[in-house]
């Protein structure tokens, strides 16, 4: 992903940056105040609602 399209993307809950997430299977943004993960599809960033996830508890960790 563009690290500059990556600069100007915000949670669409809180607006706070997103960071991006190297999952093991593939990358993601996540927002660490909302405690949401984002996918990243075909390098698009889906920042709907019921496609986010929550954070478990393995991942809050790392």
């Amino acid at each position: 992903m563009d690290p500059n399209f990556l600069d100007i993307l915000a949670c669409p809950h809180c607006y706070q940056r997103l960071e991006l997430y190297n999952n093991q299977n593939s990358l993601e943004l996540i927002c660490h105040i909302d405690q949401l993960i984002y996918p990243i599809r075909d390098g698009i960033p889906v920042l709907l609602a019921e496609t986010a996830r929550h954070l478990d508890l393995k991942e809050k960790n790392s």
